[in-house]
Order: C-alpha cells, then structure tokens, then sequence
C-alpha cells in the first residue's frame, strides 16, 4: 500500500470517476471524507492499488480514489487554577 489505512481513519475521496473495470458510476462524491469500515488486502483490477476500503458506500473501492486525512489532534484542555481560599480572622 502506499500508505497504512486502517479501520476507523477518515480519508478523502479524489476521485469519483467511474468504475475503471465496468464503467458504470459510482457512489462517491469528490471532496467528501469517509470513514473506513474495513480494508481488504486485495489487488485491484487496475492495477494501481493492492487494497480495496470498504466505506460503508456500495461493497469496496480502490485505495486510489481516497486520500488519508491526518489524525485530529487532541485539544488542550483548559485547566483551572485553584486559588488558595482567604480565610477571615474573627
């Protein structure tokens, strides 16, 4: 593969021409991100990819029409500080 995808990363779709074995149209949209199901380690029949995803849309696709999107980083959290509490002599 040209890069590890695994189940549960989001990738892009770049290319939503159609089927490069029967011609039919296919599914995707161009731009937008799916989230992987599953990915099976089999060659493709264009020759350009050994991996089919599985994105939940129809059975499986080309790891070429997809794009792995980075990781989303984790956000800071804000931590509040705790002042020390001022305590009135009587």
């Amino acid at each position: 593969m040209s890069y590890d995808v695994g189940a549960g990363d989001l990738v892009l779709c770049v290319n939503a021409s159609p089927n490069h074995v029967t011609g039919d149209p296919v599914p995707l949209v161009q731009g937008e991100t799916y989230r992987v199901w599953g990915v099976m380690p089999f060659l493709c029949p264009c020759g350009r990819s050994d991996a089919l995803l599985d994105v939940g849309v129809g059975f499986a696709w080309c790891q070429t029409r997809f794009r792995l999107l980075p990781k989303p980083r984790k956000e800071k959290e804000t931590r509040k500080e705790e002042a020390p509490k001022e305590v009135e002599v009587v």
